[in-house]
């Protein structure tokens, strides 16, 4: 194919289509894209000759000749993840299909030394492949994800909690390591990618809304994330709501969401009644010792965070809403508290399908969708032309 660049997009979407859409011929295709059969049988002869994908047998007949199926190879690469926290790191490796293959975690403050923070993913990193009997080569393409605002095209921290870290443009460190596309996130999307995928959803809209020490929302649409023009979007801790006593947020502002309901404003509330509570897993281990205070203050704070969601069920119309984060475990006090308000104050057509339920990845979510986001890439129109660059792994 030479330096035909312009067919990257194409065979980018005819994988898309095998991977997410579980669309499986070269007729399907066809019909599909509206591309002719004889320009798909040459796109799929090139990523079949690229190892993206390969033939997985025949299909069932519908009265003329069995058709052959479609299926992303298996053993074509992997892609490696990270996912960083305030006092914690985990790592993992995942074929491009997102299954996974070796995944490792570190109870650790990631913001004391970000040069050695990033000399321990390497490590890892490496430590994985070798475990697994990977090369270099077969690596595709790294997935990352922190707490904070991060300028997706470039992959900059802009501002995190991670001190250190605001700044750092992740992969210019990372890639003095690995030679593949680099991609970094905030935490809160790419949990909805983890949430999205691990559910195995198919053109779904999904919010994924965190509430730990802050609050923020991940739009994820038909497997993809929403960000916005300037990756922003589901910046939900930061829209106003309507309480009695006025809360000041560290924006500047008053009466924010994130002031209100966030776990740091739990514990703020419940220190001043007099009790020990200074971080978000204080809150939780009040509620779960049945503390009444503790357990009214999360319920309220359900409430406020479903005043917030009623509008989005208005405006974007999701069918699931999930809710994780260190606060999520005290799903039965601060959902009821999100449900009551949301499918009261929602319009009927749109709570009529919508489901509203905690995590079911857990702490996991976050890397198991730094796999996504990685592999996501590495299927790009800019990543399969990457596959050619930096050649193919051997099969």
């Amino acid at each position: 194919m030479g330096n035909e660049d312009h067919l990257w997009p194409e065979l980018a979407q005819l994988v898309s289509l095998i991977v997410q859409q579980q669309i499986s011929t070269r007729a399907e295709l066809a019909r599909i894209t509206g591309l002719a059969r004889s320009t798909i049988s040459q796109r799929v002869d090139e990523l079949l000759r690229l190892g993206v994908l390969i033939e997985a047998g025949d299909g069932p007949s519908s009265g003329g000749r069995r058709p052959t199926l479609l299926a992303l190879n298996p053993t074509a690469g992997v892609v490696l993840a990270a996912d960083l926290g305030a006092m914690h790191v985990r790592v993992a490796m995942a074929t491009l299909g997102g299954q996974p293959e070796a995944e490792r975690g570190i109870e650790i403050g990631v913001a004391e030394n970000t040069d050695g923070m990033l000399a321990w993913l390497v490590n890892r990193f490496h430590e994985m492949l070798e475990e697994k009997g990977r090369s270099l080569q077969d690596v595709k393409a790294i997935g990352m994800c922190l707490p904070g605002s991060v300028e997706f095209a470039t992959g900059t921290v802009v501002h995190t909690v991670l001190r250190g870290w605001d700044g750092v443009v992740v992969p210019e460190l990372l890639s003095r390591h690995f030679e593949v596309p680099i991609f970094v996130d905030n935490d809160v999307n790419v949990m909805g990618l983890g949430e999205y995928w691990s559910r195995g959803l198919v053109n779904e809209q999904l919010l994924f809304v965190k509430v730990a020490t802050g609050i923020g929302c991940g739009i994820i649409t038909h497997g993809q994330v929403h960000r916005g023009a300037d990756d922003a979007a589901g910046n939900i801790g930061h829209v106003r709501v309507a309480v009695e006593e006025e809360a000041v947020c560290s924006c500047g502002n008053l009466n924010c969401l994130e002031a209100v309901a966030s776990g740091a404003a739990l514990a703020r509330q419940l220190s001043a009644q007099g009790l020990a509570a200074q971080h978000t897993s204080d809150v939780v281990r009040l509620s779960q010792a049945g503390d009444a205070r503790a357990l009214r203050l999360v319920r309220v704070a359900g409430q406020h965070i479903g005043e917030v969601l009623a509008s989005l069920v208005n405006f974007y119309n999701p069918r699931r809403i999930i809710v994780g984060g260190a606060l999520a475990v005290l799903q039965d006090t601060l959902l009821s508290g999100i449900r009551s308000v949301v499918y009261e104050q929602a319009h009927p057509v749109a709570t009529r399908l919508l489901t509203i339920e905690a995590t079911a990845c857990g702490h996991r979510s976050a890397v198991l969708g730094a796999t996504i986001l990685g592999a996501q890439g590495a299927l790009s129109a800019g990543g399969i032309s990457d596959w050619v660059k930096v050649g193919l792994p051997s099969m």
